[in-house]
C-alpha cells in the first residue's frame, strides 16, 4: 500500500531507488501513455508506451518532494485556505464541521486511484494539512492498473471508501449497478452550486436504477481547447491571436500565403492512433451544436452518422485535408506521432505555426523552451455564437462507496480548492473550484488554463473517454484514422463507427 512518508523517509526511499536503478532501463512505464486518454492531466499525456530509465521515476519523486516541502499553502491574504474552509464547514456538511471540531479524530478513510509516483507524493502532501487539522487518516493507494483493480474490488464487495475516477464512463457503470453513494445526500446542494460551474454538476449526474444521482465531485482537471504557437516568431511576423473561427481560418490562409503551412498535426500513437482526431471532433461539436446533443452523442443517442457529427468532422476537414494548411500535407498526419507533431513549430524560422492540444503537450516541447517567450497558447475560438465559449476538459471525479461520517467529511473536503492548493502551487494540478485563486499557480501555462476553465461558458468532458471502449477507444479512433488517411469516405467511416456501439 502506498502511504504517506515523512520527508526523511522519502529521502531514504529515493536514495534506495536511485542506487537500485544503476542508470539502466527499467520495465516500460506509463508517463506519457494512453490507449485510454483518461491520463491526460496537466503532467501526463496519451502516447504509446515508451521505455523510460528507472532513475526518471526517482528523480520525479525527489523533485515533487522538494517542491511540495518548500510550498506553503497560504493565500495572498495570509489566511490558509483550509482555515477559510473550516470557517464555512457547517454550510458544506455537518460531518465536515464535526471533522474540524475534532469529533472524527483517529478514524481512517481508504482511497484509491491512478495517482502514482510523483503524483501520489503531491496528492498526499496536499491533503496532509487537513489530516493534521482533523486527525482523519486518508490512506491513499495508487495503482497503475487502476481500471482492472477497481473492478475486482467493487465486484468482490470490498471497495475502498473513496475512488478517484479519471474516466466518468467507468464510474457510470458502477452507478448503474447502484454501488455508488449519492453525493447530493451528503454535501449541501447550495454549496455545490456556489463552488462549481453548472457544467461540472451536469457531468457528475449519472443514472442509477432508481433515477439519476450525483455520482461524485470533481477535483483535479485540465483543459484541452488550446492552440499553441511560437510566440516570439508569431509576434515578430505580425500575426494576431484570433478571437473567432473565421479569424482562425483567415490566419491559417495568411500563413499559407506567406509560404508556410499553418498547422502542426499528427495522430500516430501506436495502438491509440487516432485519438487526436477525436479530440478535435469533440471540440468542434461543442462549438457547433448544443450541450444536449453532445451529451446524447456521448451516450449513443445521437449517431455518428447524424448531420451534427458529420458537420463537425467536415469543419475539421477544412483544415486537415488542405495540404497548404498542414505541415507535410494530409498524407503525413497519420504517420506523424502526436508527440513529435509540434516540434517543427520550434524551428528557426518555424515550419508550422499552430498546434491544437491539451496542456500536457508542453512535456514534449524542446528542452529549454520558455512559456510566454518561446511559446504561448490561445483558446480555440468559438464557431457559432449561440453555443458560447465552451472548453473541452479531462480530469478526476471522486466517488464514495462506503457511507460513514469520516468518509462524508473527506468527500466534503474535496469539494473545496483547499484540497488542491498545495498541489496547484507545486505545479501539475488545476482546480475547477470557484474558491480557488489564480495566485496559487506557479507558472503561466497552468494559470492561463485555470483562468480559461473558470471563465468558460460551459465545460464538457472528453467525449470518447465517456463512450464504451469498443467505440471511444476503438471504432472512433480507427474510423477517424481511416478517413484522414483517405482509405474511406466520411459517410462510410461514420457508419462503421456506429456499428461498434454495443446493443442495449
Amino acid at each position: 500500500m502506498l502511504r504517506k512518508f515523512s520527508f526523511a523517509t522519502l529521502v531514504v526511499l529515493i536514495a534506495g531507488l536511485m542506487a537500485a536503478c544503476g542508470g539502466t532501463a527499467a520495465t516500460p512505464t506509463t508517463p506519457p501513455v494512453a490507449p485510454t486518454k483518461a491520463a491526460e492531466v496537466p503532467t501526463t499525456a496519451a502516447a504509446a508506451v515508451t521505455t523510460t530509465p528507472a532513475v526518471t521515476a526517482a528523480t520525479e519523486v525527489a523533485t515533487a518532494v522538494a517542491t511540495v516541502a518548500a510550498t506553503a499553502p497560504v493565500t495572498t491574504t495570509g489566511v490558509s485556505s483550509l482555515k477559510a474552509l473550516e470557517a464555512k464547514a457547517a454550510k458544506i456538511s455537518p460531518e465536515l464541521a464535526d471533522a474540524f471540531a475534532g469529533k472524527l479524530k483517529g478514524t481512517k478513510v481508504s482511497m484509491t486511484g491512478p495517482f502514482v509516483d510523483a503524483d501520489a507524493v503531491k496528492f498526499n502532501a496536499a491533503i496532509k494539512e487537513f489530516e493534521d487539522a482533523t486527525g482523519i487518516d486518508i490512506q491513499y493507494e495508487g495503482s497503475k492498473e487502476f481500471e482492472a483493480s477497481i473492478k475486482i474490488r467493487v465486484d468482490g464487495g470490498n471497495p475502498p471508501d473513496l475512488v478517484d475516477f479519471p474516466q466518468p464512463g467507468l464510474l457510470a457503470n458502477f452507478v448503474a449497478q447502484d454501488k455508488v453513494v449519492d453525493v447530493s445526500k451528503i454535501v449541501n446542494a447550495d454549496w455545490l452550486k456556489e463552488n462549481y460551474k453548472q457544467s461540472w454538476s451536469d457531468m457528475a449526474t449519472m443514472a442509477g436504477s432508481k433515477g439519476p444521482i450525483t455520482a461524485g465531485i470533481w477535483n483535479r482537471v485540465n483543459g484541452k481547447s488550446l492552440v499553441w504557437y511560437p510566440k516570439k516568431a508569431f509576434d515578430a511576423a505580425g500575426y494576431k491571436v484570433p478571437q473567432t473561427w473565421d479569424e482562425l481560418l483567415a490566419l491559417t490562409k495568411q500563413i499559407a500565403a506567406d509560404g508556410d503551412p499553418a498547422w502542426c498535426i499528427g495522430i500516430e500513437s501506436g495502438a491509440a492512433t487516432g485519438w487526436t482526431a477525436t479530440d478535435w471532433t469533440e471540440d468542434i461539436m461543442l462549438r457547433t451544436t448544443s450541450l444536449a446533443n453532445y451529451d446524447k452523442w456521448v451516450k449513443g443517442e445521437l449517431k455518428f452518422s447524424s448531420p451534427e457529427v458529420k458537420a463537425a468532422v467536415e469543419k475539421m476537414s477544412e483544415i486537415w485535408l488542405n495540404d497548404k494548411y498542414v505541415y507535410g500535407g494530409r498524407a503525413s498526419i497519420v504517420t506523424t506521432a502526436f508527440s513529435d507533431s509540434p516540434t517543427p513549430m520550434f524551428a528557426n524560422p518555424p515550419k508550422c505555426w499552430l498546434h491544437r492540444q491539451g496542456s500536457f503537450i508542453t512535456s514534449f516541447f524542446p528542452a529549454g523552451a520558455v512559456a510566454g517567450t518561446d511559446y504561448d497558447f490561445f483558446y480555440l475560438p468559438p464557431i457559432d455564437p449561440a453555443y458560447g465559449k465552451p472548453v473541452l476538459v479531462a480530469g478526476d471525479i471522486y466517488a464514495m462507496f462506503n457511507d460513514r461520517p469520516e468518509v462524508r467529511a473527506v468527500l466534503s473536503y474535496f469539494t473545496s480548492a483547499a484540497s488542491l492548493e498545495g498541489w496547484v502551487r507545486s505545479g501539475g494540478a488545476i482546480s475547477p473550484h470557484n474558491d480557488s485563486s489564480l495566485d496559487w499557480y506557479s507558472n503561466t501555462v497552468d494559470r492561463g488554463v485555470a483562468d480559461l476553465i473558470l471563465k468558460a461558458d460551459s465545460v464538457r468532458f472528453d467525449g470518447s473517454d465517456q463512450m464504451p471502449g469498443a467505440v471511444g477507444s476503438g471504432s472512433f479512433w480507427k474510423g477517424m484514422t481511416d478517413y484522414v488517411a483517405g482509405t474511406v469516405q466520411l459517410d462510410a467511416a461514420l457508419k462503421e463507427i456506429d456499428k461498434a456501439w454495443p446493443a442495449k
